[in-house]
C-alpha cells in the first residue's frame, strides 16, 4: 500500500467563462469507481441543456483506475487533460466534471485543452487538497478505572481516537502509524502498568 495520498479536501464547484463558453468544474472525492461514477451521473442530471457534459476521475492511492470523457468534444480536447491536470497535481481518490455552456466563440484543439485542464486546476486551487496518511488500526482495552486518564493521554500525545465504547471493559479504537506500533506497545505498558491489551487490526487511510 501506497504510505499516503492526495485528495480534494472537499466538494465544490469552480466556474470561468472563456471567450463567452461557460466552464463548470464540479469536484468531488471518491472513495471507489462506482461512486465516481455516480458523482458524474449526478452532475449531467443537473445540467441536461449543457453542451458538454467532460469527465476525469482517479480511483486508488496508487492511481490504479483512471477514466476520462471528452463528451462530444474533439478526441482529446476535454477528459484527457482534465485526466492529466489530476495526476500532474497527484490526486486520488478523486473525479471532476466540467460542464460546458457553448457561448458561440470556438476555441480550437489547444484552447480547449487549456480551458479544460486549467479549469479542474482552479478548482483544485480553491477546494484546496489534503494528504491523508497511511495508519494500522489498533484497538486498546483497559480497565474502566484507567480508561479516563488513557484516553486523556492519547489525546495529548496527538494519538488518533476513532472510537471509545463502554462495556465490562472499556475499548478505545485508534489508528497508528506501522512505524509507530512497537513504541506505542512499551508507551502503552507504561502508562497502565501493563494493564492494557492492544490487538491490532487491519490498515486504513486518515488525514496526515
Amino acid at each position: 500500500m501506497q504510505e499516503q495520498y492526495r485528495t480534494v479536501a472537499r466538494a465544490g464547484v469552480h466556474e470561468t467563462e472563456i471567450n463567452r463558453s461557460r466552464f463548470i468544474c464540479a469536484l468531488a472525492p471518491a472513495a471507489t469507481e462506482q461512486e465516481a461514477q455516480d458523482f458524474v451521473a449526478r452532475i449531467r442530471r443537473e445540467h441536461p441543456t449543457a453542451t458538454h457534459n467532460c469527465f476525469a476521475y482517479v480511483i486508488g492511492a496508487d492511481a490504479s483506475v483512471q477514466k476520462a470523457s471528452d463528451d462530444g468534444e474533439p478526441g482529446g480536447t476535454a477528459g484527457v487533460p482534465m485526466l492529466q491536470m489530476l495526476t500532474r497535481r497527484e490526486m486520488r481518490y478523486v473525479v471532476a466534471v466540467v460542464t460546458r455552456y457553448y457561448g458561440g466563440v470556438k476555441l480550437g484543439a489547444g484552447g480547449l485543452i487549456r480551458a479544460y485542464g486549467g479549469v479542474v486546476g482552479e478548482a483544485l486551487d480553491e477546494l484546496g487538497t489534503i494528504i491523508r496518511q497511511r495508519f494500522r488500526l489498533a484497538t486498546i482495552t483497559v480497565g474502566h478505572e484507567r480508561a479516563g486518564k488513557l484516553e486523556n493521554d492519547l489525546r495529548a500525545t496527538g494519538r488518533s481516537v476513532r472510537e471509545v465504547r463502554y462495556a465490562e471493559a472499556v475499548v478505545i479504537e485508534i489508528g497508528l502509524p506501522d512505524a509507530d506500533v512497537e513504541g506505542f506497545r512499551g508507551w502503552l505498558a507504561d502508562a497502565t502498568a501493563g494493564e492494557a491489551e492492544l490487538e491490532l487490526g487491519g490498515e486504513a487511510y486518515g488525514d496526515a
